[in-house]
Protein backbone atom coordinates (compact mmCIF):
# COMPACT_ATOMS: atom_id res chain seq x y z
CA UNK A 1 0.00 0.00 0.00
CA UNK A 2 1.00 3.25 -0.43
CA UNK A 3 1.46 6.24 1.79
CA UNK A 4 -0.97 9.12 -0.27
CA UNK A 5 -4.06 10.28 0.45
CA UNK A 6 -7.44 7.67 -0.21
CA UNK A 7 -9.15 7.94 -3.82
CA UNK A 8 -12.69 9.67 -3.34
CA UNK A 9 -15.72 7.09 -3.11
CA UNK A 10 -18.61 8.07 -4.91
CA UNK A 11 -20.80 9.41 -1.96
CA UNK A 12 -17.84 11.83 -1.19
CA UNK A 13 -18.31 13.22 -4.96
CA UNK A 14 -22.09 13.26 -4.47
CA UNK A 15 -21.75 15.14 -1.06
CA UNK A 16 -19.34 17.40 -3.17
CA UNK A 17 -21.21 18.65 -5.32
CA UNK A 18 -24.42 19.26 -2.95
CA UNK A 19 -22.20 21.27 -1.07
CA UNK A 20 -20.63 23.10 -4.22
CA UNK A 21 -24.34 23.55 -5.65
CA UNK A 22 -25.86 25.08 -2.15
CA UNK A 23 -22.39 27.60 -1.54
CA UNK A 24 -22.71 28.56 -5.64
CA UNK A 25 -25.89 29.68 -6.70
CA UNK A 26 -27.31 30.19 -10.46
CA UNK A 27 -25.81 33.08 -12.34
CA UNK A 28 -29.77 33.88 -12.43
CA UNK A 29 -30.19 33.86 -8.65
CA UNK A 30 -26.73 35.87 -8.17
CA UNK A 31 -28.50 38.49 -10.29
CA UNK A 32 -32.24 38.65 -8.91
CA UNK A 33 -30.53 38.98 -5.34
CA UNK A 34 -28.27 41.81 -6.49
CA UNK A 35 -31.42 43.17 -8.07
CA UNK A 36 -33.67 43.11 -5.57
CA UNK A 37 -30.63 44.52 -3.13
CA UNK A 38 -30.46 47.31 -5.40
CA UNK A 39 -34.05 48.38 -5.71
CA UNK A 40 -34.16 47.67 -1.76
CA UNK A 41 -31.34 50.39 -1.36
CA UNK A 42 -32.73 52.93 -3.72
CA UNK A 43 -36.26 52.72 -2.04
CA UNK A 44 -34.57 53.49 0.99
CA UNK A 45 -32.43 56.61 -0.42
CA UNK A 46 -35.13 58.08 -1.72
CA UNK A 47 -37.37 57.38 0.76
CA UNK A 48 -34.88 57.90 3.22
CA UNK A 49 -36.10 61.34 4.15
CA UNK A 50 -39.71 60.96 4.60
CA UNK A 51 -38.77 58.32 7.15
CA UNK A 52 -36.51 60.51 9.16
CA UNK A 53 -39.28 63.50 8.93
CA UNK A 54 -41.51 61.17 10.32
CA UNK A 55 -39.25 60.02 13.42
CA UNK A 56 -38.65 63.84 13.72
CA UNK A 57 -42.40 63.66 14.77
CA UNK A 58 -41.57 62.06 17.67
CA UNK A 59 -41.11 65.22 20.42
CA UNK A 60 -44.94 65.66 19.09
CA UNK A 61 -46.40 62.15 19.61
CA UNK A 62 -45.36 62.33 23.62
CA UNK A 63 -47.23 65.21 23.90
CA UNK A 64 -50.22 63.79 22.63
CA UNK A 65 -52.91 62.93 25.63
CA UNK A 66 -52.12 59.08 27.07
CA UNK A 67 -56.11 58.65 26.51
CA UNK A 68 -55.46 58.89 23.21
CA UNK A 69 -52.46 56.87 23.14
CA UNK A 70 -54.86 54.31 25.13
CA UNK A 71 -57.80 54.33 22.36
CA UNK A 72 -54.63 53.23 19.97
CA UNK A 73 -53.46 50.33 21.75
CA UNK A 74 -56.73 49.31 22.03
CA UNK A 75 -57.80 49.65 18.57
CA UNK A 76 -54.77 47.93 17.51
CA UNK A 77 -55.12 45.05 20.11
CA UNK A 78 -58.89 44.60 18.18
CA UNK A 79 -57.12 44.60 14.65
CA UNK A 80 -54.97 41.64 16.52
CA UNK A 81 -57.50 39.83 17.78
CA UNK A 82 -59.70 40.05 14.80
CA UNK A 83 -57.21 38.94 12.76
CA UNK A 84 -56.42 35.73 15.45
CA UNK A 85 -59.93 35.30 15.23
CA UNK A 86 -59.69 34.79 11.25
CA UNK A 87 -57.07 32.27 11.45
CA UNK A 88 -58.61 30.12 13.84
CA UNK A 89 -61.88 29.66 11.64
CA UNK A 90 -59.97 29.27 8.75
CA UNK A 91 -57.66 26.64 10.40
CA UNK A 92 -60.91 25.29 12.53
CA UNK A 93 -59.15 25.16 16.13
CA UNK A 94 -59.28 26.56 19.02
CA UNK A 95 -56.15 26.49 20.51
CA UNK A 96 -55.43 30.13 21.05
CA UNK A 97 -52.22 29.98 22.79
CA UNK A 98 -50.45 28.49 19.08
CA UNK A 99 -52.56 30.65 17.38
CA UNK A 100 -51.96 33.91 19.19
CA UNK A 101 -48.26 33.58 19.38
CA UNK A 102 -47.69 32.19 16.09
CA UNK A 103 -49.20 35.19 14.72
CA UNK A 104 -47.05 37.59 17.00
CA UNK A 105 -44.90 35.97 15.65
CA UNK A 106 -45.09 35.97 12.29
CA UNK A 107 -46.10 39.75 12.42
CA UNK A 108 -43.27 40.86 13.75
CA UNK A 109 -40.92 38.61 10.76
CA UNK A 110 -43.12 40.06 8.10
CA UNK A 111 -42.33 43.78 9.22
CA UNK A 112 -38.52 42.86 9.98
CA UNK A 113 -37.57 41.17 6.88
CA UNK A 114 -37.98 43.10 3.17
CA UNK A 115 -40.65 40.27 1.38
CA UNK A 116 -41.19 39.46 4.96
CA UNK A 117 -44.55 37.66 4.26
CA UNK A 118 -43.03 34.30 2.90
CA UNK A 119 -40.82 34.01 6.14
CA UNK A 120 -43.61 34.75 8.41
CA UNK A 121 -45.86 32.01 6.52
CA UNK A 122 -43.10 29.56 7.29
CA UNK A 123 -42.52 30.72 10.63
CA UNK A 124 -46.39 30.09 11.73
CA UNK A 125 -46.71 27.31 9.81
CA UNK A 126 -43.79 25.22 11.35
CA UNK A 127 -44.86 27.03 14.55
CA UNK A 128 -48.76 25.65 14.36
CA UNK A 129 -47.61 22.21 12.82
CA UNK A 130 -45.03 21.81 16.39
CA UNK A 131 -48.09 22.80 18.46
CA UNK A 132 -50.11 19.78 17.59
CA UNK A 133 -52.41 21.45 14.57
CA UNK A 134 -52.63 19.12 11.62
CA UNK A 135 -50.16 20.62 8.74
CA UNK A 136 -53.03 20.77 6.30
CA UNK A 137 -55.55 22.52 8.02
CA UNK A 138 -52.61 25.03 8.92
CA UNK A 139 -51.63 25.31 5.49
CA UNK A 140 -55.30 25.50 3.94
CA UNK A 141 -55.67 27.89 6.87
CA UNK A 142 -52.99 30.14 6.89
CA UNK A 143 -53.91 30.27 2.75
CA UNK A 144 -57.48 30.69 3.26
CA UNK A 145 -56.92 34.08 5.52
CA UNK A 146 -54.04 35.54 3.77
CA UNK A 147 -56.13 35.65 0.39
CA UNK A 148 -59.04 37.07 2.48
CA UNK A 149 -57.55 39.74 4.12
CA UNK A 150 -55.22 41.09 0.87
CA UNK A 151 -58.82 40.75 -1.00
CA UNK A 152 -60.49 42.80 1.82
CA UNK A 153 -57.97 45.80 1.60
CA UNK A 154 -58.31 45.79 -2.10
CA UNK A 155 -61.93 46.58 -1.63
CA UNK A 156 -61.54 49.09 0.69
CA UNK A 157 -61.11 51.91 -2.26
CA UNK A 158 -63.69 50.18 -4.47
CA UNK A 159 -65.96 51.40 -1.10
CA UNK A 160 -64.85 54.59 -0.06
CA UNK A 161 -64.86 56.51 -3.76
CA UNK A 162 -68.89 55.91 -4.34
CA UNK A 163 -69.38 57.17 -0.75
CA UNK A 164 -66.88 60.30 -1.04
CA UNK A 165 -68.90 60.74 -4.45
CA UNK A 166 -72.62 60.66 -2.84
CA UNK A 167 -71.51 61.93 0.59
CA UNK A 168 -70.53 65.23 -0.26
CA UNK A 169 -69.78 66.78 2.66
CA UNK A 170 -69.32 63.92 5.81
CA UNK A 171 -69.57 65.40 9.48
CA UNK A 172 -66.11 65.20 11.12
CA UNK A 173 -65.26 63.96 14.93
CA UNK A 174 -63.88 60.66 15.78
CA UNK A 175 -67.33 59.41 16.99
CA UNK A 176 -69.10 60.59 13.48
CA UNK A 177 -66.01 58.65 11.43
CA UNK A 178 -66.75 55.45 13.72
CA UNK A 179 -70.12 55.34 13.09
CA UNK A 180 -69.74 55.74 9.05
CA UNK A 181 -66.95 53.29 9.50
CA UNK A 182 -69.31 50.93 11.35
CA UNK A 183 -71.63 51.79 8.18
CA UNK A 184 -69.21 50.76 5.86
CA UNK A 185 -68.07 47.60 7.84
CA UNK A 186 -71.70 46.76 7.82
CA UNK A 187 -72.47 47.32 3.91
CA UNK A 188 -68.71 45.31 3.33
CA UNK A 189 -70.26 42.28 5.44
CA UNK A 190 -73.45 42.29 3.01
CA UNK A 191 -70.98 42.31 -0.07
CA UNK A 192 -69.20 39.89 1.37
CA UNK A 193 -72.32 37.30 1.72
CA UNK A 194 -73.85 37.78 -1.17
CA UNK A 195 -70.17 37.13 -2.60
CA UNK A 196 -70.24 33.82 -0.86
CA UNK A 197 -73.90 32.89 -1.87
CA UNK A 198 -74.39 33.77 -5.24
CA UNK A 199 -71.84 33.91 -8.37
CA UNK A 200 -73.14 37.02 -10.28
CA UNK A 201 -71.26 39.75 -8.65
CA UNK A 202 -67.88 37.65 -9.25
CA UNK A 203 -69.04 37.04 -13.22
CA UNK A 204 -69.80 40.66 -13.55
CA UNK A 205 -66.69 41.58 -12.35
CA UNK A 206 -64.72 39.21 -14.14
CA UNK A 207 -66.08 40.35 -16.84
CA UNK A 208 -65.89 44.06 -16.95
CA UNK A 209 -62.34 43.46 -16.13
CA UNK A 210 -61.92 41.52 -19.34
CA UNK A 211 -63.62 44.24 -20.79
CA UNK A 212 -61.56 46.49 -19.88
CA UNK A 213 -58.15 45.27 -20.34
CA UNK A 214 -59.82 44.25 -24.19
CA UNK A 215 -59.70 48.51 -24.61
CA UNK A 216 -56.17 48.77 -22.45
CA UNK A 217 -54.42 46.39 -25.05
CA UNK A 218 -56.48 46.28 -28.15
CA UNK A 219 -54.19 44.59 -30.24
CA UNK A 220 -53.23 41.75 -28.14
CA UNK A 221 -55.61 38.30 -28.00
CA UNK A 222 -58.96 38.93 -25.52
CA UNK A 223 -57.67 36.20 -22.76
CA UNK A 224 -61.50 34.89 -21.74
CA UNK A 225 -62.27 32.91 -18.58
CA UNK A 226 -61.52 35.33 -15.62
CA UNK A 227 -65.15 35.01 -14.61
CA UNK A 228 -65.32 31.09 -13.88
CA UNK A 229 -61.68 31.39 -12.61
CA UNK A 230 -62.84 33.50 -9.88
CA UNK A 231 -65.82 31.37 -9.63
CA UNK A 232 -63.48 28.67 -8.97
CA UNK A 233 -61.59 30.41 -6.13
CA UNK A 234 -64.33 31.84 -4.03
CA UNK A 235 -65.36 27.90 -4.03
CA UNK A 236 -61.79 26.73 -2.71
CA UNK A 237 -62.42 29.60 -0.05
CA UNK A 238 -65.31 28.28 0.86
CA UNK A 239 -64.16 24.51 0.93
CA UNK A 240 -61.36 25.49 3.23
CA UNK A 241 -63.52 28.21 5.49
CA UNK A 242 -66.17 25.29 5.98
CA UNK A 243 -69.56 26.50 7.73
CA UNK A 244 -67.21 29.42 9.26
CA UNK A 245 -66.98 31.71 5.65
CA UNK A 246 -69.43 34.18 7.14
CA UNK A 247 -67.70 34.47 10.01
CA UNK A 248 -64.23 34.70 8.60
CA UNK A 249 -65.40 37.40 6.24
CA UNK A 250 -66.57 39.89 9.60
CA UNK A 251 -62.94 39.07 11.08
CA UNK A 252 -61.20 39.55 8.06
CA UNK A 253 -63.13 43.17 8.10
CA UNK A 254 -62.94 43.60 11.38
CA UNK A 255 -58.70 43.39 11.21
CA UNK A 256 -59.08 46.52 8.77
CA UNK A 257 -61.58 48.38 10.48
CA UNK A 258 -59.90 48.71 13.95
CA UNK A 259 -56.64 49.65 11.96
CA UNK A 260 -58.54 52.11 10.19
CA UNK A 261 -59.67 53.43 13.19
CA UNK A 262 -56.19 53.33 14.82
CA UNK A 263 -55.28 55.84 12.23
CA UNK A 264 -58.35 58.03 12.77
CA UNK A 265 -57.58 58.54 16.67
CA UNK A 266 -54.03 59.32 15.77
CA UNK A 267 -55.06 62.39 13.39
CA UNK A 268 -57.87 63.17 15.78
CA UNK A 269 -55.26 63.08 19.17
CA UNK A 270 -53.59 65.52 17.10
CA UNK A 271 -56.23 67.97 16.61
CA UNK A 272 -57.19 67.65 12.93
CA UNK A 273 -60.19 67.32 11.43
CA UNK A 274 -60.08 64.49 9.28
CA UNK A 275 -62.75 63.83 6.86
CA UNK A 276 -63.05 60.42 7.54
CA UNK A 277 -63.77 58.87 3.56
CA UNK A 278 -60.84 60.73 2.56
CA UNK A 279 -58.97 59.05 5.66
CA UNK A 280 -59.99 55.91 4.36
CA UNK A 281 -59.03 56.33 0.91
CA UNK A 282 -55.76 57.21 2.29
CA UNK A 283 -55.79 54.30 4.52
CA UNK A 284 -56.33 52.27 1.77
CA UNK A 285 -53.88 53.14 -0.52
CA UNK A 286 -50.94 52.89 2.48
CA UNK A 287 -52.17 49.16 2.97
CA UNK A 288 -51.75 48.52 -0.48
CA UNK A 289 -48.18 50.18 -0.57
CA UNK A 290 -46.93 47.96 2.17
CA UNK A 291 -48.28 45.07 0.51
CA UNK A 292 -45.25 45.69 -2.14
CA UNK A 293 -42.73 43.53 -0.88
CA UNK A 294 -39.58 46.05 -1.26
CA UNK A 295 -39.05 47.53 2.09
CA UNK A 296 -39.44 45.69 5.28
CA UNK A 297 -43.29 45.89 6.43
CA UNK A 298 -43.31 49.06 3.84
CA UNK A 299 -41.16 50.93 5.71
CA UNK A 300 -40.71 54.33 4.14
CA UNK A 301 -43.32 53.34 1.64
CA UNK A 302 -45.56 53.62 3.71
CA UNK A 303 -44.52 56.64 5.68
CA UNK A 304 -44.17 58.17 2.38
CA UNK A 305 -47.80 57.53 0.73
CA UNK A 306 -50.00 57.94 3.72
CA UNK A 307 -48.41 61.29 4.25
CA UNK A 308 -48.98 62.48 0.60
CA UNK A 309 -52.68 61.22 0.74
CA UNK A 310 -53.57 62.20 4.53
CA UNK A 311 -52.46 65.68 2.88
CA UNK A 312 -54.98 65.54 -0.39
CA UNK A 313 -57.40 64.94 2.01
CA UNK A 314 -57.06 67.86 3.50
CA UNK A 315 -54.64 66.96 6.83
CA UNK A 316 -51.52 69.71 7.28
CA UNK A 317 -48.75 68.64 6.93
CA UNK A 318 -46.86 68.84 10.03
CA UNK A 319 -50.64 66.77 11.96
CA UNK A 320 -49.97 63.90 9.33
CA UNK A 321 -46.51 63.51 10.22
CA UNK A 322 -47.04 63.00 13.64
CA UNK A 323 -50.52 61.06 13.22
CA UNK A 324 -48.54 58.66 10.68
CA UNK A 325 -45.67 58.57 13.27
CA UNK A 326 -48.15 57.60 15.73
CA UNK A 327 -50.24 55.21 13.84
CA UNK A 328 -46.92 53.08 12.89
CA UNK A 329 -45.73 53.26 16.55
CA UNK A 330 -48.63 50.86 17.27
CA UNK A 331 -49.11 48.94 13.77
CA UNK A 332 -45.44 48.51 12.97
CA UNK A 333 -42.86 49.30 15.80
CA UNK A 334 -44.69 48.16 18.82
CA UNK A 335 -45.66 44.16 16.92
CA UNK A 336 -42.13 43.38 16.59
CA UNK A 337 -40.99 43.51 20.15
CA UNK A 338 -44.42 41.78 21.17
CA UNK A 339 -43.57 39.14 18.38
CA UNK A 340 -40.08 38.66 19.99
CA UNK A 341 -41.73 37.73 23.36
CA UNK A 342 -44.49 35.63 22.03
CA UNK A 343 -41.81 33.18 19.79
CA UNK A 344 -40.05 32.93 23.23
CA UNK A 345 -43.30 31.92 25.04
CA UNK A 346 -44.11 29.14 22.53
CA UNK A 347 -40.50 28.03 22.54
CA UNK A 348 -40.59 27.92 26.17
CA UNK A 349 -44.06 25.71 26.31
CA UNK A 350 -43.25 23.39 23.58
CA UNK A 351 -39.69 23.13 23.57
CA UNK A 352 -37.64 22.09 20.98
CA UNK A 353 -39.38 19.06 19.27
CA UNK A 354 -43.25 20.50 20.20
CA UNK A 355 -46.34 17.80 20.30
CA UNK A 356 -47.18 18.43 16.83
CA UNK A 357 -45.73 16.26 13.48
CA UNK A 358 -42.69 16.92 12.07
CA UNK A 359 -44.38 17.86 8.56
CA UNK A 360 -42.89 19.54 5.03
CA UNK A 361 -43.81 22.98 4.54
CA UNK A 362 -46.27 23.41 1.55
Amino acid sequence: MTGGPDRPTTRDVDQLERLVHFVAPSRGAVIKRIAVLTLLAVCLYVLGPSVLATFDAWPQVTKISWVWLVVMLAAQVLANASLIWLQSLAMRTRDWFAVVTAELAGGAISRALPGGGAAAAGLQYSMLVRAGIPAASVASGLTAASLLTLATVFVLPVVSIPVLIAGGTIPNGLADAAWLGLAIFAGMVAVGWWVLASDRPLVAAGRAVERVMAKIRPKRPLRTGLPGRLVTERDALLHALGSQAHWAIIASLGRWLFDYLTLLAALTAVGANPNPVLVLLAYAISQMLAAVPITPGGLGIVEAGLVATLALAGIGAADALVATFAYRLFSYWLPMPIGLGAWIMFHRRYGANGNGHQAAAP
